[in-house]
């Protein structure tokens, strides 16, 4: 049995493994709403596929890029769009899955989720609907965090592994941050630039171009929202000048960069 500990943030319990998951590039957490206000929330694009399952009865409202919808349990794309998320007495387990852990987790091509917000139903199936009932009979957050903990593992050891190519690309792309050029990318993995387009595309969700514009963007939205400068963050994250971080941020988070200082909010 792994141990977990509790932590707390105003207004919410969260439970946290203590020891780590047992597959690398997962973060969970568990949360419980205790002041009774309500969640709202703007999903920003992150390099991590956001999945959410929710216990309470009510389901998350979700608005972005596909319309409204209302779903219990939810998979929101590394790069989903602007979206809002909204639900009342939430309980909920969070995982935060890097593009090679949901590559092999999520039954489907990454590509599959659209940019954007999916139900979960729609990915796992009958197989989510029964951990989702399990995870609200368990007494207490250790044993839910073990399920899903298992529940994952187990996928994992059925799935497809990512190709190493795309796997490395990714990997320089991160350690770079977004600081590429995709024709050094294909020439330093052996492929071509179409090759390495459409197998990047396929198991990562988005082409290299792309990747390395969200890598870059996230950097730049975490500073904005710790109380940088823009003309600063412009400079250190690589764009070409202001004006330009203002358009990646406009198109990444469907506002300007100010907005994003003043109240930006990823899932969870």
């Amino acid at each position: 049995m792994r141990s977990y500990e509790a932590e707390s943030e105003p207004g919410w319990d969260v439970a946290l493994p203590r020891d780590g998951m047992s597959l690398d590039g997962v973060r969970m957490a568990g949360f419980r709403e205790r002041a009774a206000a309500g969640l709202e929330l703007r999903v920003l694009p992150q390099p991590a596929v956001v999945v959410v399952i929710g216990l309470a009865e009510s389901p998350f409202s979700v608005d972005g890029a596909h319309g409204h919808q209302d779903l219990p349990s939810f998979a929101a794309a590394l790069s989903p769009g602007p979206a809002r998320i909204r639900g009342a007495g939430v309980e909920c387990v969070e995982m935060r899955l890097s593009p090679r852990a949901a590559y092999a987790l999520l039954g489907v091509s990454p590509r599959e989720l659209d940019g954007s917000v999916r139900g979960l139903d729609d990915l796992w199936g009958r197989a989510g609907s029964r951990l989702r009932e399990r995870l609200a009979e368990a007494p207490a957050w250790e044993q839910r965090l073990t399920l899903v903990d298992r529940f994952l593992a187990e996928r994992a050891a059925r799935a497809p592994a990512m190709a190493p190519e795309v796997a490395a690309v990714w990997d320089t792309i991160v350690a770079r941050r977004g600081r590429v050029r995709v024709g050094e990318l294909a020439d330093a993995c052996g492929w071509s630039r179409k090759r390495l387009w459409s197998r990047f595309s396929d198991q990562i969700g988005l082409t290299p171009k792309r990747a390395a514009m969200l890598v870059r963007f996230d950097h730049a939205a975490r500073a904005l929202s710790a109380g940088a400068n823009a003309a600063d963050v412009a400079l250190a994250c690589g764009y070409v000048d202001q004006p330009h971080l203002h358009r990646d941020v406009l198109a990444f988070a469907g506002c300007t960069p100010t907005a994003l200082a003043g109240g930006a909010n990823s899932a969870g």
